[in-house]
């Protein structure tokens, strides 16, 4: 099997986010007209122009996937069982606890004031903060978890189902979980937008991608496929998400230039969710005695964010400029160092398996 590697795009991935913030701030600074002008131009609350913007980050995505092998995963159930237990039962729940205690109580006095979400709910911005980290929380499992994976010598075939179960499973769970535990978090919560946004940003993809897949695949093949048009679609799907970001900063950069402390602090518990789901999941692994090509990809499948749906969603839910969508991207800042360190975690502890 031809090594799989970080493409250039997401190597710099932090590099690329970070220069985002910097460029989005001067944005806002310098034409602070823009931004709201194009989250003006939306239908029923849905910004066209963010719209299109994740609809590209969602569809490369979903592209990539291969249904076909979610059939082959009951041969081998006890890894699947594992990794949905800790995506759906135990990691929406740790990360509300960790964000409450941090941001909503440790760190609550370095996060004064309200906000406004959609111009019509006053909130206390450290709920929205809060919220944001639900909405990762409960988003499983991106698709660079394959880049992961491959990395730390795991299941290739594992993560790709995981990957394919996950999005599936999202259509389900993500709006009825997101909403009850944004409503314990005392956020106003429009189901309709909610179930919209699940179908626009995974329901809408996930379609097309499957479709693409299968045309492709019966005209040109599956080497055609994944040399040539997977190696162009990818960075868009990047790329998409950088513009998204750039608008998203520009809203903000007031308000991080006046508090810069405010991407630190939400990163913390962010960090310490990460790694309590991946030792977690690890530790479980071993106890029922996993080997190790499929407990790593498990543990790091369980670490993993889809932060492209939270960050739809919570543009969606509270609005570009919305503490929420803010602490989304912040997990997207820290996603590619935090993943790495962890693939090495998983390739120094083999020998334990």
């Amino acid at each position: 099997m031809e090594e799989k590697k970080l493409s250039f795009f997401e190597r710099y991935l932090t590099l690329w986010v970070t220069g985002c913030i910097g460029f989005g701030i001067l944005l806002g600074k310098l034409f602070p007209e823009i931004a709201y002008t194009l989250d003006k131009i939306s239908i029923y609350q849905v910004s066209i122009p963010i719209a299109i913007c994740l609809f590209f980050m969602m569809y490369p995505i979903m592209v990539k996937i291969d249904f076909a092998e979610v059939i082959k995963a009951g041969k081998t159930p006890k890894p699947v069982i594992l990794t949905l237990f800790i995506n759906w039962c135990i990691k929406p729940f740790t990360m509300f606890a960790i964000a409450t205690l941090f941001l909503g109580v440790l760190f609550k006095k370095f996060l004064p004031g309200t906000e406004l979400i959609k111009g019509v709910s006053e909130v206390e911005l450290f709920r929205s903060y809060i919220s944001g980290c639900i909405l990762l929380g409960i988003a499983p499992c991106t698709a660079m978890v394959l880049v992961w994976g491959h990395l730390a010598k795991g299941n290739d075939g594992h993560t790709l189902v995981m990957v394919a179960i996950n999005s599936l499973t999202m259509l389900f769970l993500y709006a009825p979980l997101g909403g009850w535990l944004l409503g314990v978090n005392m956020m106003p919560i429009p189901w309709q937008t909610i179930v919209l946004s699940v179908v626009i940003y995974v329901g809408v993809p996930l379609f097309l991608g499957y479709h693409t897949r299968k045309f492709i695949l019966a005209k040109k093949g599956i080497k055609w496929f994944e040399d040539k048009f997977l190696h162009y679609l990818t960075p868009v799907s990047i790329g998409a998400l950088l513009v998204t970001l750039i608008l998203l900063f520009s809203f903000k950069g007031e308000l991080i230039i006046n508090q810069p402390q405010i991407i630190f602090l939400i990163a913390i518990p962010l960090f310490i969710q990460t790694c309590l789901i991946f030792a977690l999941t690890y530790a479980l692994a071993k106890w029922l005695k996993l080997p190790y090509r499929d407990a790593a990809p498990s543990a790091l499948i369980g670490a993993s964010n889809h932060f492209e749906v939270a960050i739809a969603t919570s543009t969606i839910l509270f609005g570009l400029s919305s503490g929420a969508a803010l602490a989304t991207v912040v997990g997207v800042l820290i996603e590619v160092p935090v993943m790495l360190m962890l693939v090495k975690v998983c390739l120094k502890t083999k020998r334990i398996f």
